[in-house]
Order: C-alpha cells, then sequence, then structure tokens
C-alpha cells in the first residue's frame, strides 16, 4: 500500500515538473523567437487547443456530437470584440463572451436535448448555419480595428493571452476527467438509457457538459476576435470552426485529455505544410480523407496509436524477462549458473 502511495506520489511529482518546465518553454518562446510566422502558428495551436478541448468535452466526454459548435465560438467572438473596441477592458470582455455563449446554450440546450443521435447532429448544424446567414445579412461589413490600435498591433500579447486560456482549458478538462462529473458525462456517453435507469439525471449532465463547453468556445472565440485584425461577422459562425475542433479531437484521441493536444499541433502543422503545396482549399479535403481513415481505422486516435505502441513494447520486454527466468531455471536444475552461459 506504501509502495503503491509512493509510487503515485512520484508519477504526479514527475507530470507537474514536466508540466512546469514546458509551461516555462512556452511562455520564453517571444523572448527568443523573432519570426512572426512562427509565433502567428503557435497562437493558432493554443487556439485550436481551446476550441477542440471545448468540444472534447461535448462530444468527447458526454457523447454529444454537437455540430453547431462554431456559433458559441462566434457568439463569444463577437460579444467580445465589440465589447472591447467599445472600450470594455479586454478580461471582462472575453468573461462577457464566454457568458454569453453559455447563456444562449442554455436557451438552446432544453429543446435540442430533445433531439437524439442524428437528428441532434442535424439540428446543431443547421443552428450554427442560421446563424451564419443572419450575421453575413445584419453586419455585412468587416469589422476592422481602428489606426490607433492597428499603429500598436502586437502578437506577443496575443500570444501569452492564447497561451493562458489553453493552460486554463486542459486544466478543467483534466479536472472533468478525474471528477465525479466527469464519470457523469461519461455515463451518458456509454448508455444514456442505463444511465437514467440507474438514477442519473442524464438531462442534467448534457446541460452541464453543454454550458462548460460552450462558455469555453466563448472563451476560444473571444482570443480570435482580440487576434484578428480585421474579420468578417458571419465567417466567425462558419462551420469550418466546428469542423476543424472535430477532426482534430478525433485524430489526437477522442475522450482524452492529451488527444486534442497533439491533434491540435498535428492539425495546424500539416495544414502549413499543404497549404505551400495544394491549392487554396484543397487541404480540408485531405483533412475530410485522414477523417475516416482515423475514424474507421484508428478509432483511439494518435493517443490510442501511442499507447498501442507502448503496450506491445511491455509485452515484449515482459517475454524477454520470462525467457531469461525459464533459462535461469534450467541452469539451476543442472548445477551450472545463467552468468556462465
Amino acid at each position: 500500500m506504501e509502495n503503491s502511495e509512493a509510487s503515485r506520489s512520484v508519477k504526479t511529482s514527475k507530470l507537474i515538473l514536466t508540466n512546469a518546465i514546458l509551461i516555462l518553454a512556452l511562455a520564453l518562446i517571444p523572448a527568443f523567437v523573432e519570426r512572426t510566422d512562427v509565433i502567428t502558428w503557435l497562437t493558432f495551436t493554443l487556439l485550436y487547443i481551446t476550441l477542440s478541448q471545448s468540444w472534447n468535452i461535448i462530444g468527447g466526454f458526454a457523447g454529444q456530437q454537437n455540430l453547431g459548435h462554431a456559433a458559441f465560438f462566434g457568439i463569444g467572438a463577437l460579444s467580445a470584440r465589440f465589447l472591447w473596441l467599445a472600450g470594455l477592458p479586454l478580461p471582462l470582455a472575453l468573461l462577457i463572451g464566454a457568458a454569453a455563449a453559455a447563456l444562449f446554450a442554455l436557451i438552446i440546450g432544453f429543446p435540442a436535448f430533445r433531439l437524439r443521435g442524428v437528428y441532434f447532429v442535424i439540428g446543431t448544424l443547421v443552428l450554427a448555419e442560421i446563424l451564419k446567414t443572419v450575421f453575413d445579412t445584419v453586419l455585412p461589413r468587416a469589422s476592422v480595428l481602428p489606426s490607433r490600435l492597428l499603429n500598436v498591433y502586437s502578437l506577443t500579447p496575443r500570444y501569452y493571452l492564447s497561451l493562458v486560456i489553453a493552460i486554463a482549458a486542459v486544466g478543467v478538462v483534466f479536472w472533468i476527467s478525474r471528477s465525479r462529473l466527469g464519470l457523469g458525462f461519461m455515463s451518458v456517453r456509454e448508455d444514456e438509457d442505463a444511465a437514467e435507469a440507474s438514477g442519473v439525471s442524464t438531462q442534467k449532465y448534457k446541460l452541464l457538459a453543454l454550458l462548460i463547453s460552450t462558455s469555453m468556445a466563448g472563451l476560444a472565440g473571444g482570443v480570435f476576435g482580440y487576434f484578428a485584425s480585421a474579420a468578417q461577422p458571419g465567417s466567425l459562425f462558419s462551420a469550418v470552426w466546428t469542423f476543424d475542433a472535430v477532426i482534430i479531437v478525433f485524430v489526437g484521441g477522442v475522450g482524452t485529455v492529451l488527444g486534442p493536444i497533439i491533434g491540435s499541433c498535428f492539425f495546424v502543422l500539416l495544414q502549413q505544410v499543404l497549404s505551400l503545396y495544394l491549392p487554396m482549399g484543397m487541404h480540408i479535403l485531405v483533412f475530410g480523407i485522414l477523417f475516416i481513415i482515423v475514424v474507421l481505422f484508428l478509432p483511439g486516435g494518435l493517443i490510442g496509436l501511442m499507447s498501442r505502441f507502448k503496450r506491445a513494447g511491455s509485452v515484449k520486454q515482459l517475454s524477454k524477462r520470462s525467457r531469461r527466468r525459464s533459462w535461469c531455471l534450467f541452469f539451476q536444475k543442472r548445477g551450472g549458473s545463467w552468468e556462465s552461459f
């Protein structure tokens, strides 16, 4: 028992130390990297970590395949951007944007969760498309930063904001994965009827998952609203934001903490490489094919693939030890020694 607790304590200490070193390294990057394209790439990676982690809560842990995630991203982005440009402090604008996304989720959550399966998927997708059409009509002009802000525009504060929000998002998902709340989400995901029969309030857990997920998506939208020098309001509700998050989660590992992190790094890097060699927009086709391959042949994503290699290595090592022990016993029975072999 004591050995088990000591081993767990050592693992926890190593995890904390590794994360602290990684965060410190990320925090020091702007001080040593002057290339704006690298900082932009890293900022988008951190933004996608937040967005994909937000979808991971509702789609990965709670099992509700929400294809209208872009609606909450867009609400957070528009709210935070307009409030910030109106003179509100940025942190307060971001929080209000996240709250606006969660409030909208609460309003549509009750009727939306009356739908199940493919009907829920289609319903949420249609919702986002309706909002995109509305904002394209009502706000046809792009929102451009005023000259006073463009003159002092810098990527560094936007990078650090993306880093802080991404760390917070990963921390929330890590806590959910080890909490009773997370167990409630997963019970709904595995078998909603069985969970309901066991006394679990599935409606409550689905609403909680939706509220946490959408508020996080609203924060990600707010970060993008602060990052973009110009933004077309309707494009903030584009289905691309939803499908990017879904692809990242499935490629990285759905329902895991590390999956969206690995998936985001892989996604942004591959997107940049493909954009150099393929015509504009063709990288979407490549990601679509990649998504189909992962769903069919690698349902655990990159995290699942890494686990397979790890298990294979453990089995190989165990087999090697077993053979060594067998040879040892063989020589002992014949009065020899293993060392002389």
